[in-house]
């Protein structure tokens, strides 16, 4: 029998608006819930708004699973499963590495699931989605034909679920690095070790999108294993590509060698320190990326991270010939698209340049928006033209 949680009017109104989180604010009485149990939602009056996992740790203390009255089983599941790899089926080309499941997108809520080529990398960020691993990891093995498995259960985030951090092979078997393949490009990936759940494979329409602008000479900024880098090489006379990760530069050098790219020069450095020594050396640059990790963690780091945005733009736009490109991006989800475009306009302004907007992106297509969940919408990306 599942357990009833009595929720505030402003908690289903919350519901009502399409998202599908209750803060622990809103609950008003738990009753017999235990963490990661799936429970009835109901308003005080005893109306039915639907079913959830339930936390006891964090303060999203409800994910909303379903608004219908049915069975969390097997079956409801794999349906969801199932409307996941539809929708990758229709959107997904050029890549055997894509994200299957994208959380609350999908609804399927702190549920991640990346496929590299034949294996599989499986995150599960609340208690709830933790208690169902054993089920979820029966489904993927029968949906899918996967070498291994790997579970990335090493996410920060799972500390706010009072849950342990992780990371296993939980079926077959993962070598160390394995090759998939995108826009053409074959690409080494660390499915135990690398960031998230291997790779940035939220990036890999912008890198195709940034080697449609790319020639002369590229600069790229926070390369990590050279996303941009190698695309952009394949058009570009030379690239010079940065990163303070000696890790991340290795990588970076490997995939070079695995695509026979010699134009790429790979500098393990802080990149607003070779912002600044470009700058102060009067190089220019036919097109420069901008794609740094997330500098604003919480809303209480948005400021600062503001002008870390400033001035790694700035002094990109000072190292930019007349029609060359800048892409930039940013992956924090606390700094919105209209915050960001603000201060690249005013970066822009300080630095004396036009820019014009080619391009507003965002993350891939196998990441996908939902409207009425703004934190599905995180990566932002713009294209500009500078005069």
């Amino acid at each position: 029998m599942e357990a009833a949680v009595t929720i505030s009017s402003r908690g289903a109104e919350r519901l009502r608006s399409g998202h599908p989180w209750i803060y622990r604010s809103d609950v008003r009485d738990a009753g017999q819930a235990a963490a990661g149990d799936v429970v009835r939602l109901l308003d005080r009056s005893g109306r039915f708004h639907g079913k959830a996992h339930y936390s006891a740790a964090s303060q999203i203390a409800l994910r909303l699973l379903t608004a219908a009255d049915e069975p969390v089983d097997a079956a409801f599941f794999r349906r969801r499963l199932e409307r996941a790899r539809e929708l990758r089926d229709r959107v997904v080309s050029d890549t055997n590495a894509y994200r299957l499941v994208y959380g609350e997108a999908d609804e399927l809520p702190a549920l991640i699931v990346d496929r590299y080529a034949g294996w599989l990398s499986i995150q599960a960020l609340s208690q709830g989605m933790d208690r169902a691993r054993p089920l979820l990891l029966e489904l993927l093995r029968e949906m899918y034909v996967a070498r291994g498995i790997i579970e990335r259960n090493d996410a920060r985030v799972r500390e706010l679920e009072a849950l342990p951090l992780e990371s296993r092979v939980a079926a077959g078997e993962c070598p160390e690095v394995v090759e998939v393949e995108m826009n053409g490009l074959r690409l080494g990936v660390r499915l135990g070790s690398g960031q998230k759940t291997g790779a940035f494979l939220d990036q890999r329409e912008n890198y195709a999108a940034a080697e449609r602008y790319a020639r002369g000479q590229a600069l790229d900024c926070f390369t990590y294993a050279g996303g941009f880098a190698l695309h952009l090489a394949r058009r570009c006379a030379s690239v010079e590509a940065v990163d303070s990760s000696a890790e991340a530069i290795a990588a970076a050098r490997d995939n070079a060698a695995r695509n026979s790219l010699s134009n790429i020069t790979f500098i393990e450095a802080n990149a607003f320190d070779v912002l600044k020594s470009r700058d102060e050396q009067r190089r220019s640059f036919d097109l420069v990326v901008l794609d740094p990790p997330a500098f604003a963690k919480t809303r209480g780091h948005l400021d600062a991270a503001l002008r870390g945005y400033k001035e790694i733009n700035l002094r990109a736009m000072r190292l930019l010939k007349a029609g060359g490109v800048l892409v930039t991006c940013s992956c924090s989800h606390h700094v919105s698209e209209a915050d960001f475009l603000e201060v690249v306009a005013s970066a822009a302004l300080d630095a004396r340049r036009r820019a014009l907007v080619l391009e507003r992106r965002a993350q891939a297509r196998d990441h996908p928006i939902a409207l009425t969940i703004p934190e599905t919408l995180y990566l932002k990306c713009f294209i500009l033209l500078m005069g």
